[in-house]
């Protein structure tokens, strides 16, 4: 059973760093993207942050130059790295990868469409403050 949990959440200062994690398991099927997602009451979920099987990194560009995604292979991990944290950065943070049907794809085709990704973790809150 596929299963994702993330954790490292929390409340900072704006300028804070926060870095989470995500433990996969249960993946019978090749996934050549992993990534981030993050969504605010009232709003769509929004990818953040993706990382190919090859090392190549997507990042939305409000996050640019401050949020770095990162996977421990061996350990089946992935981070997001996330640093100078603004107000606007407070959501719930979701990692994700993807379905079976989407799972030989890069992150540049899927990136954009968070229903090519799933099931979903039950997410990590962060909030900043000013």
């Amino acid at each position: 059973q596929v299963k994702l949990v993330e954790s490292g959440g929390g409340s900072v200062q704006a300028g804070g760093s926060l870095r989470l994690s995500c433990a996969a398991s249960g993946y019978t099927y090749t996934t050549l993207c992993m990534g981030w997602f993050r969504q605010s009451p009232g709003k769509e979920r929004e990818g953040v942050a993706f990382l190919d099987d090859g090392g190549l990194t997507h990042y939305t560009d409000s996050v640019q130059g401050r949020f770095t995604i990162s996977k421990d292979t061996a350990k089946n991990i992935l981070y997001l790295q996330m640093n100078d944290l603004k107000p606007e950065d407070t959501a719930m943070y979701y990692c994700a990868a993807p379905v079976l049907e989407a799972g030989l794809q890069p992150c540049a085709v899927i990136k954009s469409n968070p229903r090519r990704f799933g099931p979903w973790g039950q997410g990590t809150q962060v909030t900043v403050s000013s």
